[in-house]
């Protein structure tokens, strides 16, 4: 078993529209974003991040916002719902305001002993707010939600899948331990974690194949400390038979890719060397940065990527 993985790193999705995803990030849950850059494989399209103050891991939901992307259907084979972490109590305080903004599949439930509020985003992202008795992890401060009912970061992922044996046993040789059972759920959690160290595995063996489009999720990120710690990772991936990517420089993170049995796409992502490495901490998120591959298209992408607030 590893004990290399800290818990996850981020989460990227898909969206329709960048404008309407920063506002619902920014403005409504009180994320700060902390990268304005652009996907590496499609330089037209931005990718967006939005976290904790500087951006730690765990903490970090990431976008590509593709125009004109066809809506992506709920099925197995992916990550079904991204989940936060709050304080407790602060449920009352997210659904009031979740309802004022008019936001879409408002309700609670309760799993493992947390309860939990879920909605849906711009694009039918499933999402949930979970209560976290104890998370030392700070809110963003500085945002429009009050740091008494702040998101923490993530407390994990929930993965719809027809069969949940085999990508259990990679997440156990990834250093999860199975803590629970209910229902159709089992949970894995990561013990001495970063906060964002749940996993829980939805078994549906009737339902469809996902479709990804706007709303899925496109990776789930899990975090190392460093390069060092990763090359282990990859290295124990690769025995057990896992299909792994070299290691790839995405200038805030060093990454490597890989899907788990059901063809969820995993990534493992280290902490450095950061989001600060190209700006300063409290201009994080503002100016647009480009890849150094891209910097030639700079004139071009802002003259034909929408504008977004500072």
């Amino acid at each position: 078993m590893l004990t290399q993985i800290k818990g996850l790193h981020h989460v990227t999705s898909m969206a329709s529209d960048a404008q309407q995803n920063n506002r619902f990030f920014t403005e409504l849950l009180g994320l700060r974003r902390v990268k304005k850059t652009v996907n590496f494989d499609a330089p037209d399209v931005y990718h967006l991040y939005y976290g904790d103050e500087v951006g730690s891991a765990g903490t970090v939901m990431t976008y590509f916002p593709f125009p004109n992307i066809v809506k992506g259907h709920r099925g197995t084979g992916e990550v079904s719902e991204t989940v936060f972490a709050v304080p407790e109590g602060a449920l009352d305080f997210w659904r009031a305001r979740l309802e004022g903004a008019g936001v879409d599949g408002i309700g609670t439930d309760e799993r493992f002993g947390e309860a939990r509020l879920r909605f849906a985003g711009p694009d039918g992202d499933g999402f949930a707010l979970a209560e976290v008795a104890g998370d030392p992890r700070a809110p963003f401060a500085d945002g429009p939600v009050p740091a008494e009912s702040g998101i923490h970061g993530f407390r994990g992922v929930t993965m719809q899948l027809r069969n949940t044996a085999a990508t259990a046993e990679l997440l156990k040789l990834m250093g999860y331990e199975e803590v629970g059972r209910q229902g159709d759920f089992t949970r894995l959690a990561l013990a001495g974690g970063n906060g964002a160290d749940i996993i829980d595995l939805e078994a549906r063996p009737d339902a469809p194949r996902a479709r990804e489009g706007a709303g899925s999720v496109h990776h789930v990120a899990f975090a190392v400390e460093d390069r060092a710690a990763q090359m282990q990772v990859r290295k124990a991936l690769l025995e057990a038979g896992a299909h792994v990517t070299p290691v790839i420089d995405r200038d805030y993170f060093w990454a490597i890719y890989f899907r788990t049995p059901d063809g969820v796409l995993f990534e493992v992502a280290t902490h450095e060397p950061g989001f600060a490495r190209d700006e300063g901490v409290a201009h994080l998120g503002e100016a647009l940065k480009l890849p150094d591959q891209h910097a030639h298209l700079r004139a071009r992408l802002e003259q034909s990527l929408p504008a977004i607030p500072g």
